[in-house]
């Protein structure tokens, strides 16, 4: 089986296990809502766009947390909020650019860093995606969330099986008991059982 398959057949075991992680610290921000905006969102393409909407923008609170942007340049705060904003509406370039402007003040910041990275990766870069977590990673070399979606994109956005275990199994190490490291313990067992399964498929005539 190819890479390309097992990766197929990864995504319909590991979906709905990690998923839900890959917006990183949005999660703890607004869980339900987060949820089902990364559920909708497939790490794998699967599902046509077409077939949904995005949530609508909160177009007033935006005007206005840009007025402060704009009379305070140096306002981390209401950059990530805006940049939060338009991730939560699915507007991934929108999103990029507030979280740029927020960690070129803040580059200490792995939070912010992490939910740039994942902004990358939903605008189909997934380089940018983990060179964005590698710094993340430099800032916080056991930070979860960055391990976590440093996994997903790397087994759905590159085809690194070997490198998104390798990520899942640094979450389990760091954070044992946490729903971090119960999601990457499973997203673990499941590429065990795709690469059994491919081990398992009987060669191509």
């Amino acid at each position: 089986m190819k890479a390309s398959s097992v990766t197929f057949a990864l995504g319909g075991m590991v979906f709905g296990l990690v998923v839900g992680w890959i917006i990183g610290d949005q999660q703890a921000r607004q869980s339900q809502q987060a949820v089902a905006s990364a559920a909708a969102v497939a790490p794998a393409p699967a599902a046509p766009e077409a077939a949904r909407q995005a949530p609508p923008l909160d177009e007033e609170k935006a005007k206005a947390l840009k007025t402060v942007a704009g009379q305070d340049p140096k306002n981390i705060k209401v950059r990530t909020e805006l940049a939060n904003l338009y991730f939560d509406a699915e507007r991934y370039p929108d999103a990029i650019t507030w979280y740029e402007q927020a960690f070129a003040l803040d580059p200490k910041n792995p939070d912010v860093s992490t939910d740039l990275g994942v902004s990358y990766y939903y605008t189909n870069d997934a380089d940018k995606a983990l060179a964005q977590f590698d710094k993340s990673l430099a800032l916080s070399p056991k930070h979860v969330k960055t391990l976590l979606n440093q996994g997903i994109v790397r087994a759905f956005g590159k085809q690194d099986m070997p490198g998104a275990s390798e990520s899942w199994q640094k979450v389990v190490d760091a954070a044992p008991g946490t729903p971090e490291a119960a999601a990457a313990q499973r997203a673990l067992e499941s590429l065990k059982s795709a690469a059994h399964q491919a081990g398992a498929a009987p060669a191509a005539k």
